[in-house]
């Protein structure tokens, strides 16, 4: 069987988390969020951790090169062996560029790209009542997935709280600004043939039904129409 070296994309409050989760856990390929990747790096004081805290520390973006250092240092650990999950890179055409020079010609190259599609005032209602936890970080929703005691953790038992962020103006902002990073990226990976869009507007069941069929199909080898 062919190995599943992919990319997960969509907005926020799109269920990239729990999709990835769920990815992870059935098909047994390494889940590798940069997001976690960037905290582990800062975290072990690398070389590439501190190159990142110099930048955030002086308000400033860290910039491609040592982002996509970090990507490549992370796939070539052995648990990506076997397949990869990317989620949350790349974010821009600059990266994919550079990302695709990387793994081309080799066993990482990439050969999926799930994207999660969902109507933007779904999406504010998802964020208006998502709720996360302090210390595990699992997500909740107040109306579709809410904790068995509100406020509390039903995995360890942590404090549940909104993001600041989590609001109607912040996600008109972060929406946009990811529609016009993320575009080009999107039709950069249509053009090569990876993009398999689900409709992620519907129940956590039937996306993962959707993207099941998607991840399955490729692996496979048939065509999706």
């Amino acid at each position: 069987m062919k190995k599943l070296n992919m990319l997960i994309m969509g907005p926020a409050g799109s269920g990239k988390g729990t999709m990835s989760e769920l990815i992870e856990k059935k098909y047994n390929i390494a889940h590798i969020s940069t997001g976690d990747m960037f905290r582990n790096e800062l975290k072990n004081n690398t070389e590439l951790g501190q190159k990142a805290s110099s930048y955030m520390k002086a308000g400033l973006l860290v910039p491609d090169e040592v982002t996509i250092a970090m990507v490549v240092k992370r796939l070539n650990q052995d648990d990506c062996n076997d397949g990869y999950l990317l989620d949350g890179f790349p974010r821009s055409l600059v990266q994919a560029d550079v990302y695709d020079a990387k793994v081309i010609g080799t066993p990482k190259d990439l050969g999926l790209v799930i994207n999660l599609t969902v109507d933007e005032e779904l999406l504010i209602s998802r964020i208006e009542n998502r709720r996360i936890c302090r210390s595990c970080g699992a997500v909740y929703n107040v109306v579709t997935l809410p904790s068995k005691v509100e406020g509390v953790c039903d995995i360890c038992g942590g404090e549940l709280y909104q993001r600041a962020d989590d609001n109607r103006e912040s996600l008109k902002q972060r929406m946009a600004s990811y529609y016009e990073e993320t575009a080009p990226v999107l039709e950069h990976y249509r053009r090569l043939g990876l993009i398999r869009d689900v409709n992620a507007s519907q129940s956590i069941e039937e996306v993962w039904a959707d993207v099941q069929k998607a991840i399955d199909e490729f692996l496979n080898n048939e065509e999706v129409l």
